[in-house]
């Protein structure tokens, strides 16, 4: 077992540090109060060649591991940033990578590795299904050529910031089909050719997040828009959703060792009744807790993303390091908030902004008490509780 970071991490590291050292708490905040997507940033990103990092190099991407990816979003936001505003470009397309033909790959790789085609909306969530995906009602009916679709998504977050839609739909009714995860299928959709077919409300959030209700109402797409074989879109969805899992649980870590450090400087320069108050155990024991869940999940995600990269199944470990991550970056954030005292609350000092934004992992990509179900049923053999 080998518990060091790659030479060629460590430069990433670096390299992203300095890149956001351009992108100041002074940036955020005032993405946060204007409720602005952080353009430049991105934009700076895309120019570096971050978000391209998991392309092939034959394509015009990087051809990074999963590992180097997870290092670049974990020292975004461990610098203070929020990789959740472009993240989705890094993995939405593995299904295209992995299923699409090669004629989808020529098309949109290049440009997606270049910037100038941005693939971050991601379709999935409905408002009655939820997280049952496979209960979702957006219906593609098989007519000449290729679909027609019709249906309803929500939280598709960034979908005004990009150039194509990542959409899964039933082919098949629910009721029709021999295995329950068969019948979904997975489309790639130009927003821009599908004009009013596609129609998207934006979900006022707690957060700066760009989050979208989308509305599709007889979307026209041809054969060629589907990605691989009808019917097969579910398992196509896992490759992007495993890569998910760990993008979002590095974004948490980074989150973590932000709020950590943060507390910690905090703690050992305020001084209350003639003393540091991390003198005091009730300020630093729940920092101290914090930062050890915080390395214990980095290791856990280290494993899962080693896994990936290797090929092997990763399923189990992705969605537990989501939850480990998740729930250490929010004991941080709370741990700093009660540093921080009434400081916390003010926009100033960045803690509120940060304790918001991290919070949203405990939700979202999958709710960690699903994850507690998952666990106890496939991993410890007991009862379904769903």
């Amino acid at each position: 077992m080998n518990f060091s970071y790659t030479e060629t991490q460590t430069q990433i590291r670096a390299a992203v540090k300095a890149l956001c050292d351009g992108f100041g708490p002074e940036y955020w905040r005032q993405c946060a109060q204007d409720g602005a997507y952080p353009e430049a940033f991105v934009e700076a990103m895309i120019k570096a060649g971050w978000l391209a990092a998991l392309i092939p190099e034959e394509y015009g991407g990087s051809g990074l591991s999963l590992m180097d990816a997870c290092t670049i979003l974990e020292e975004v936001n461990h610098n203070g940033g929020n990789s959740a505003s472009c993240h989705a470009q890094m993995y939405t397309m593995a299904s295209i990578m992995r299923h699409g033909s090669e004629a989808q790959k020529r098309k949109t790789l290049p440009r997606i590795a270049d910037g100038s085609l941005r693939l971050q909306a991601f379709g999935v969530t409905e408002p009655d299904a939820g997280s049952n995906t496979l209960r979702i009602k957006t219906f593609a009916r098989k007519v000449a050529g290729g679909y027609v679709i019709n249906g309803q998504k929500i939280w598709t977050s960034r979908y005004s910031h990009s150039h194509m839609y990542l959409l899964i739909a039933r082919t098949t009714p629910f009721e029709e089909v021999a295995k329950k995860t068969d019948g979904l299928s997975l489309f790639l959709v130009d927003i821009a050719k599908a004009g009013d077919s596609l129609k998207a409300k934006p979900i006022r959030t707690m957060i700066n997040h760009h989050t979208f209700e989308v509305f599709i109402d007889n979307l026209e797409v041809t054969d060629d828009d589907r990605i691989g074989e009808e019917g097969k879109g579910f398992y196509y969805l896992l490759d992007s959703l495993h890569s998910e899992r760990l993008l979002v649980a590095s974004e948490a870590i980074g989150d973590g060792k932000w709020f950590v450090e943060k507390a910690s400087r905090y703690a050992s320069e305020r001084v209350v009744f003639d003393r540091p108050i991390g003198a005091n155990q009730g300020v630093q024991f729940p920092i101290a807790r914090a930062h050890m869940n915080i390395e214990a999940a980095e290791l856990m995600r280290n494993k899962a993303a080693t896994l990936f990269d290797a090929g092997l199944p990763c399923g189990r470990e992705a969605t537990m390091v989501k939850y480990l991550a998740s729930e250490a970056a929010w004991e941080a954030a709370e741990a700093a908030m009660t540093t921080f005292g009434g400081y916390g609350v003010a926009c100033e000092f960045d803690i509120e902004r940060k304790w918001k934004e991290t919070r949203l992992f405990r939700t979202a990509p999958i709710s960690n008490n699903l994850v507690l179900a998952q666990v106890a049923e496939h991993l410890l053999g007991m009862p379904r509780s769903y």
